[in-house]
């Protein structure tokens, strides 16, 4: 009982810190772990330590695939080079400049042993550095490249931490050792998460019950999770891969009387895991702390954990700008071809977005505290202590820095999405005035001038807002129908993006609701 009493007053806590935060501009997730910290000061708080298995699967998988659900293929494909140097190279130079700097501070430390540490502390959070980016206006480009990071940064480092595991727990290992593991954590987890993706859609489409579905769909989140550790391959890029197919499907077959609900749920579902992550993070200082014990030993341990945070960031920016100077230099002279050009300010805020958060926590948890031959796993308490040096300092310093960081660069929002979504608007909109255009009714009169203001204001490059209520029922339910299948072929086009697709259902699901669709049960 009191364990499920401390839940609660966490999940209030956490509630009010974030409301704070949102009303005064900071990034919640700063303001959670430093709320955590203060609770594990309290006399008498829990001595939580994360699970590492339980942390992974219960606060990264929904998380994971909620981004992944709403990630834009279209723009991932356009950014994949600076996506693909964030993944692989800039976690290659944090875990080699972390190793370095490990190996020069302890100089007793075994390379497999700095190795590890580096890639645990390499991944930056997908939820932090989301929570930050969406208070402020930021061009389309830098929002895809920091999304598309989040999503696939966890498995490169992953990755790298097990193959270190494996060469301090059994030794020197060759190539052929490794490459077995490379191959089916990347390959094999692609190819499973969208085998299960096809399988499982139509199973979870079906249900026309919203408790049901959501039940469902929780289930099989955590399930191809849990499954894919099970089997050796990776749970981030198998849920990834899941999410992204199922999301291809766009939902047509579920009315607007589930998906509505199920959407605020799943937000809802995604803060409080994300709140209580955040809360846990900072909860970890005292026990932490408390295993280093007194003496000098605590001193020096300090001194390399705040070491091991300035090389993380300094490394991120060190890759970060040296790329952007190299594509700037390659991209003189060419034609955009209406892309987006790089600007340093851009680069600057992608440099400072790497925010880490729990999945470093839980690989640094995860190490196990002996080796097969019964000695203890070197430097251990030192790792923990580096990896919430790291989670907490990153939080503090670049989460509360972010948005006067950006607003100093005068970065502004390019309204892509908003542009897609004026143009989608009035050629759906322009769809349901020729369903309609045949119908002499006195409610089709009225919906085709209703419409064809739509479409004016929206060729015409003015803002509208979302359909409130119309009349019409079952004619404006049919034409809305068309509509939607309209939307999916723009989408299917690369004519419009994920993002301008998905605000373009969610506006005819609430126009649906608003004409008499089913009632939720």
């Amino acid at each position: 009982m009191e364990t499920f009493e401390w839940v609660l007053v966490l999940l209030l806590a956490a509630a009010a810190l974030a409301e704070f935060a949102r009303r005064f501009g900071a990034p919640y997730p700063t303001m959670l772990a430093l709320g955590g910290v203060g609770v594990g000061l309290i006399p008498g708080s829990p001595r939580w330590t994360l699970d590492p298995q339980l942390a992974l699967t219960l606060f990264v998988a929904p998380v994971l695939l909620d981004a992944a659900y709403d990630t834009s293929l279209r723009d991932l494909r356009r950014q994949w080079k600076p996506v693909a140097g964030l993944v692989v190279a800039a976690v290659a130079t944090t875990v080699v400049g972390v190793a370095l700097v490990c190996r020069w501070l302890v100089p007793g430390t075994p390379w497999a042993v700095a190795i590890c540490l580096g890639a645990i502390v390499a991944p930056p959070d997908a939820a932090a550095a989301t929570a930050v980016m969406r208070q402020v206006g930021l061009p389309h480009r830098v929002l895809s490249v920091l999304e598309g990071e989040s999503l696939l940064n966890d498995a490169s480092a992953l990755l790298v931490y097990r193959l270190a595991l494996m060469a301090i727990t059994t030794g020197p290992l060759g190539l052929s050792d490794y490459l077995p593991v490379f191959l089916l954590t990347v390959f094999g987890s692609i190819g499973a998460g969208i085998g299960v993706g096809f399988v499982i859609r139509p199973v979870v489409s079906a249900p026309r019950h919203v408790p049901t579905s959501l039940i469902l769909q929780f289930v099989v989140t955590f399930g191809v999770w849990i499954l894919a550790e099970r089997v050796g391959l990776s749970g981030i890029l198998t849920v990834v891969a899941f999410a992204m197919t199922m999301a291809r499907d766009g939902g047509p077959k579920i009315p607007a009387s589930m998906r509505v609900p199920i959407l605020a749920v799943w937000e809802t579902v995604v803060f409080i895991l994300n709140a209580l992550a955040f809360v846990l993070i900072g909860m970890q200082l005292r026990p932490i702390w408390e295993r280093l014990g007194n003496g000098p030993g605590r001193v020096e341990s300090v001194t390399v954990a705040v070491s091991v945070l300035v090389a993380v960031i300094a490394t991120r920016f060190l890759w970060v700008m040296t790329y952007s100077a190299i594509s700037k230099r390659q991209e003189r002279g060419r034609p955009t071809g209406g892309r987006a050009k790089r600007t340093w300010g851009g680069s600057v805020v992608v440099s400072w977005a790497g925010m880490r958060g729990i999945v470093t926590l839980a690989a640094a948890f995860a190490i196990p505290e002996t080796l097969p031959n019964g000695s203890a796993f070197p430097y251990r308490d030192l790792i923990l202590l580096s990896a919430f040096s790291v989670v907490f300092g990153t939080l503090v310093i670049q989460g509360l820095t972010m948005k006067p960081i950006i607003r100093m660069l005068k970065l502004d929002e390019d309204d892509a999405v908003a542009n897609e979504v004026r143009l989608g608007r009035a050629q759906m909109y322009q769809t349901l005035i020729d369903f309609i255009q045949d119908d002499d009714s006195l409610h089709a009169k009225l919906l085709r001038k209703e419409y064809q203001a739509i479409v004016d204001l929206n060729v015409g490059g003015d803002r509208f807002h979302p359909l409130n209520e119309v009349p019409g029922g079952p004619l404006i339910r049919s034409a809305l129908a068309q509509a939607r299948h309209k939307a999916i072929e723009l989408r299917n086009l690369e004519i419009i993006g994920d993002q301008a697709f998905r605000v373009l259902i969610q506006e005819l699901d609430w126009a649906e609701l608003s004409a008499g669709g089913n009632a939720v049960k």
